[in-house]
């Protein structure tokens, strides 16, 4: 079985498995977003990499990358709850192929699985470097600092 074959036949349990490691992450936006929310963003992002995969082409994750980079950067979600998101997609990914796929094609099928999201986390990463130097961060007080102690 190919990578591609697992995704159009596991989708519905890949994307379980990866709202429920989400849900024990503890992220605070995640949290309060709700399962719904957090299940339809998870579905999305697992349609996206579907669509990577199946047409060996990293496009459609970076731009959807770059885009929720920009929403969630301004909706005040921290990189690495976003980063986490597409963490446990993957590894729901990876538990599956681990249980469906020959071990001889595990290479190819990890290989692919995390190109394509490995291509996501570093065009989320570019894009919240890239916000993060564009907005004025307040500076930080020295003096309030040091009446603390």
């Amino acid at each position: 079985m190919e990578l591609i074959e697992l995704l159009d036949r596991d989708g519905d349990a890949i994307v379980r498995d990866a709202l429920d490691r989400l849900g024990c992450a503890g992220l605070r936006h995640y949290e309060t977003s709700g399962a719904a929310c957090n299940e339809e963003r998870l579905r999305t992002l697992f349609e996206v990499t579907r669509a990577a995969v199946r047409g060996r082409t990293l496009v459609p994750v970076v731009e959807y990358a770059e885009r929720i980079a920009r929403e969630r950067f301004s909706a005040g979600f921290g990189l690495q709850e976003v980063q986490a998101a597409i963490n446990a997609l993957e590894a729901a990914i990876w538990h599956r192929v681990a249980q469906a796929i020959p071990p001889q094609q595990y290479p190819a099928a990890f290989g692919l699985a995390s190109s394509v999201l490995g291509a996501a986390k570093e065009a989320l990463a570019v894009e919240y470097v890239v916000l993060a130097s564009q907005s004025r961060a307040p500076a930080l007080d020295i003096a309030a600092l040091l009446e603390a102690v």
